[in-house]
């Protein structure tokens, strides 16, 4: 995993404007570079010649960023000033950083204390300013538009781990997103069969090093199977032990989620308390099962249950139904089961026991098979709107703090 994969803040941000206020070339250059960084996708930036006078006149009649850069020459008590002035105009959401002439940690203090995120000494590298807008951006406004994707079946054998595994090659391939994949199965979990790796940790042990914010011990634990594609290198857990509690598999998923925009989740084999806290979460949930009378049934019921979890709520949970054609004369008519579920399946997939063992057997790509490629770009299409992407727009690439504003209560506070 290269310096910037290993970065938190190396994820797509979320949509921000950002405005520079400076005179500076090489200030200037640097701020623009971030343009071609795949990161900035959906941040705006806004360069105006100028300095913190500038932005007082800008944003006394105009509505402020999110960020504000500001480069100043002068770091005396004038500035802080005019500081505490432009502060005024922003509301306690903005964010600001300031880039000064001089090394200066008591006027860091100060301009810390005065709700400013960072101070930055010039000449400001473009890696060290696009780092430190990221970080500014992210606490300030999250990981927003992090989407976690959950696959359950309605019983065992019916294909979640081979769908979890074709969803996440092909989101992280062929739509380019940075993609991470989870099994939540413990030593249950084949990913590493599907992914060809070793497991060289477990489940407790991943939601351990989160709860304990090591990030260090995380970045071990992480196998990178594809330029885009990312998965916890778990499966060596007993298997006859217990997994990893609800509360602390939740803070394992908000750190992969403030690091990945897109996280896929196998639910196959994992205990029902974490099968709780994902469904209870996930923006998208694909629900598999089988065309056989048990699976239905099975399937009816995990409806009407999720929608008690998710508060009646179960617009986002899609049902897929696999192996269909593998024993027709017990199979339930596709009509029936849309009936029995009260809605249709959204995708049905043909049974094809070759393309489906090979593929999980020998760790090779669902869409790269002749007939895998038309399944996969069907379960692309339930997600088009959950990730923002069109399925076939194949290729392309894929806790908050106050900020200056707040300095205006602080005044007030004061006064």
């Amino acid at each position: 995993m290269s310096d910037e994969e290993r970065s938190y803040t190396s994820i797509l941000l979320p949509g921000a404007r950002v405005a520079l206020f400076t005179t500076d070339d090489e200030t200037q250059a640097s701020f623009q570079g971030l343009e071609s960084d795949w990161r900035f996708a959906r941040v705006k930036l806004e360069t105006v010649p100028g300095d913190v006078e500038t932005a007082i006149q800008r944003f006394s009649g105009t509505a402020a960023p999110d960020l504000i850069i500001i480069q100043t020459e002068s770091i005396d008590a004038s500035f802080t000033d005019r500081l505490e002035a432009l502060a005024e105009h922003l509301t306690e959401h903005t964010s600001a950083i300031i880039i000064g002439p001089v090394n200066d940690v008591n006027l860091y203090r100060r301009l810390v204390s005065m709700g400013v995120s960072d101070y930055l000494v010039k000449p400001v590298p473009a890696p060290v300013l696009a780092e430190d807008i990221a970080q500014t951006l992210l606490e300030q406004i999250g990981a927003s538009d992090s989407r976690l994707i959950a696959l359950l079946g309605s019983k065992g054998g019916v294909g979640v781990s081979v769908l979890s595994e074709a969803l996440a090659w092909s989101i992280s391939g062929e739509l380019a997103q940075k993609t991470f994949l989870l099994d939540a199965a413990g030593g249950w979990s084949t990913l590493s069969v599907g992914m060809d790796f070793e497991p060289s940790t477990t489940l407790p042990e991943a939601v351990r090093a989160a709860v304990d914010h090591n990030e260090d011990s995380l970045t071990r634990m992480i196998y990178q199977a594809g330029e885009k594609l990312f998965v916890l290198s778990s499966g060596g857990d007993v298997m006859l032990d217990d997994s990893a509690d609800a509360q602390g598999y939740e803070t394992l998923l908000g750190y992969l989620m403030g690091l990945y925009p897109v996280v896929i989740v196998d639910l196959s084999g994992a205990p029902s308390a974490l099968k709780r806290t994902v469904l209870t979460r996930a923006h998208q949930t694909l629900l598999v099962t089988a065309p056989t009378l048990p699976s239905v049934r099975a399937t009816r019921t995990l409806l009407h249950e999720i929608k008690d979890l998710r508060g009646g709520n179960i617009e986002d949970v899609e049902v897929v139904t696999n192996m269909v054609g593998y024993s027709p004369k017990f199979e339930v008519p596709k009509a029936q089961i849309g009936e029995a579920l009260e809605r249709p399946p959204t995708v049905s997939i043909p049974f094809d026991t070759s393309l489906f063992v090979s593929t999980e057997s020998e760790a090779l790509k669902l869409y790269d098979q002749k007939g895998g490629d038309e399944i996969v770009k069907n379960l692309l299409r339930i997600l088009e709107k959950t990730l923002s992407v069109s399925a076939n727009d194949l290729g392309g690439d894929g806790d908050k703090k106050g900020g200056i504003g707040q300095l205006l209560s602080k005044l007030k506070t004061k006064s």
